[in-house]
């Protein structure tokens, strides 16, 4: 490890499991004080617990990011304890199964948009005036490829991702004077739902990957999250307002 983050507070949402756990413990080592922020105590306090033992610094919060309440708690806590919040990954994002686009319940994409687009804007509106008066920030998103391709099935989850490029892109916009910037990236990770997907139906999963350049999803520590790093980081400080694949070339079609 480099510290390249040494002296930073990082406030990861969804980091008890999945990319935001892998986000939390790499940005612990390269020396980042993190806000381990998760739906589901237990798994927060796992993440939490693992940063600790490997020598960093670092607090659990329940923060349920579909309420405005939770996200603002989550931030002010982080700067309560370390007294400054200098990156937030907005990774959580709540959403229901597949469904053709006419039967998606109402409910469900209320859901997804939610705490998908209105939790990544209360969290960004709610780190934005700390990162102003030191002079700085990075804020990371995640998104995907179906916002893109319009992934049949996906159509309240491809919404809300879109919705979110286009908040992130219009903070880039707003806020790169301040020093602020901001970027999304879209994964394709080993995630368990990935995993399950590959148990589920290993035919079509295989099919799937052949048709990518690289064919495999992504291991979330190894291969994911070092991009989180790198938009974190300082060698990032000229990159705004882009979406980064990071899918082993799935983009490409």
């Amino acid at each position: 490890m480099t510290g390249r983050l040494a002296g930073r507070v990082a406030i990861v949402t969804g980091a008890g499991q999945g990319i935001g756990r892998a986000v939390g413990l790499v940005f612990a080592r390269e020396g980042a004080r993190v806000c381990v922020a998760e739906v589901r105590a237990d798994r927060g306090a796992r993440t939490a617990a693992e940063i600790a033992a490997a020598g960093g610094d670092a607090f659990a919060v329940t923060a349920d990011v579909g309420r405005k309440d939770d996200v603002e708690a989550m931030v002010a806590e982080t700067v309560r304890r370390f007294g400054r919040v200098d990156i937030l990954v907005d990774n959580a994002h709540g959403f229901g199964p597949r469904a053709p686009l006419a039967d998606v319940p109402d409910a469900q994409f209320d859901r997804s948009w939610t705490s998908g687009v209105k939790g990544t804007w209360w969290a960004m509106c709610a780190v934005h005036p700390h990162m102003a008066a030191a002079g700085g920030g990075r804020i990371v998103n995640v998104v995907s490829l179906a916002a893109e391709r319009g992934d049949a099935g996906l159509g309240d989850y491809s919404a809300a991702k879109a919705g979110i490029v286009a908040l992130s892109r219009t903070a880039a916009r707003e806020w790169g004077a301040e020093g602020i910037t901001v970027n999304c990236v879209a994964p394709a990770a080993a995630t368990k739902r990935g995993q399950d997907w590959a148990a589920r139906d290993p035919e079509a999963f295989r099919q799937a990957m052949a048709g990518r350049p690289i064919a495999r999803l992504g291991d979330p520590e190894t291969d994911i999250a070092p991009v989180f790093l790198f938009l974190a980081s300082d060698d990032a400080r000229f990159v705004t307002g882009h979406v980064i694949h990071v899918d082993g070339g799935a983009f490409l079609g």
